[in-house]
């Protein structure tokens, strides 16, 4: 059977947490559930500095406005991995060129990725943080979920990753008119703030 809904799955959980992705792989390829996955995924190295880096992300992806600047800051990382974890998986199987199976992987990544950084952008217009927490421990789970379900049955785990996608896409299209009013809000209360100042600053006449 051709890896491809295994990368295309990789890709979406990628664009929302990488780290987690190169980690299930790593440990699920090491203790033989999967032929699946290249032995450089299974790398003490490799499983240590991902294990480090995805407890950064859950603490980054829990704080309000922390998180925006952790997912501004991924943009490119997040892609790269999943175009790095696609070829990777190419490579192992042999049923996709690596070039093609990369393509996949960072495309899907940068779609869901941007459909994580767009959601939490809505949400931080809440001044209260149980829902980032809530909505990132709900990312974790089903990345951990739908990676785990992709091991066993890749086809049926694309098809969830890609309606998730389609409904990601979807939702942030709504909140696009919300996270705008965010945007100029605080670029207003910026402004205010700095004529404030100035007018502080301005000696009496």
């Amino acid at each position: 059977m051709s890896v491809l809904p295994l990368i295309f799955t990789s890709g979406w959980a990628s664009g929302i947490n990488a780290y987690a992705v190169v980690l299930l792989f790593g440990v699920f390829g090491a203790t033989g559930l999967t032929d699946e996955v290249p032995e450089s995924l299974q790398r003490t190295d490799v499983l240590i500095a991902a294990a480090v880096l995805f407890l950064c992300d859950t603490v980054a992806d829990k704080i309000p406005y922390v998180d925006t600047v952790w997912d501004a800051a991924h943009t490119v990382v997040r892609p790269l991995s999943g175009a790095v974890v696609g070829a990777l998986l190419a490579g192992q199987s042999g049923s996709l060129p690596e070039i093609a199976a990369g393509a996949v992987g960072g495309s899907t990544a940068l779609l869901s990725h941007l459909v994580k950084a767009g959601t939490r952008m809505a949400v931080n217009t809440s001044p209260e943080p149980f829902s980032n927490i809530a909505l990132s421990t709900a990312e974790d789970l089903g990345v951990a979920g739908i990676i785990t379900f992709a091991v066993f049955h890749p086809v049926a785990a694309a098809v969830v990753a890609g309606t998730l996608l389609v409904l990601g896409i979807a939702t942030v299209a709504f909140l696009a008119a919300r996270i705008r009013r965010f945007l100029r809000r605080r670029a207003q209360r910026r402004a205010e703030k700095r004529l404030a100042g100035g007018g502080m600053a301005t000696p009496p006449g």
